[in-house]
């Protein structure tokens, strides 16, 4: 059995890392084998940030470096993605998710079905209350939206039950997950979503 493949795409400084960050120690509670894959330009930043951070073995963190668009990578192209989940699971026989953090993009970022099984995009609210009316298919097409940083909406001048009632709405009722992932807020629904929708499908 293969694992599971879990697309985190969003634009830069959404809060992708620390969405995994935050969702790592409770998968592991929760007795799911997981390793990371993440996705730079031209360096390994956020591997290495995953890697001094101590939720996982170093080992079991892996970095693509893109090279051109963040999106080619994981959509037009994905071999380089899809090399390094396969030596992953060569390596740690009985994984059972890899996470494959994309590099910062924009609202037209997806993520290719040969590539992964699920994904996510996570977009926060400092980035404006008009997101969600954008309509970009990384809102659009991912199995789940994540709002990150709600605690800032009083902050930034963000009506946040508006912005995640627009959101909801325009992705027809699909489902919109508020997080503060710094605060661990929101995470448990994040990781059920997972165990629900993915890992015990």
């Amino acid at each position: 059995m293969t694992a599971a493949r879990v697309g985190i795409g969003g634009p830069v400084g959404s809060g992708k890392t620390a969405l995994i960050e935050a969702i790592l120690p409770r998968l592991a509670e929760s007795g799911i084998d997981t390793a990371v894959i993440t996705n730079d330009l031209v360096t390994d930043e956020d591997a290495e940030r995953l890697r001094r951070g101590g939720r996982l073995p170093p080992d079991r963190v892996r970095a693509v470096q893109a090279g051109a668009c963040p999106h080619t990578v994981i959509r037009e192209d994905p071999t380089l993605n899809m090399a390094a989940a396969d030596r992953l699971e060569a390596d740690f026989p009985g994984l059972d998710l890899i996470l494959i953090e994309s590099g910062g993009d924009n609202l037209a970022s997806t993520f290719s079905p040969d590539l992964v099984d699920f994904w996510m995009f996570v977009i926060d609210v400092a980035g404006g209350d008009d997101i969600p009316r954008k309509k970009g298919p990384g809102i659009l097409q991912a199995n789940l939206l994540v709002i990150n940083k709600a605690d800032l909406a009083p902050h930034v001048g963000v009506d946040f039950p508006r912005m995640l009632a627009e959101a909801t709405a325009v992705r027809g009722g699909g489902t919109v997950l508020p997080t503060v992932c710094r605060k661990g807020t929101g995470i448990a629904g994040v990781v059920e979503h997972l165990r629900r929708e993915v890992l015990f499908k």
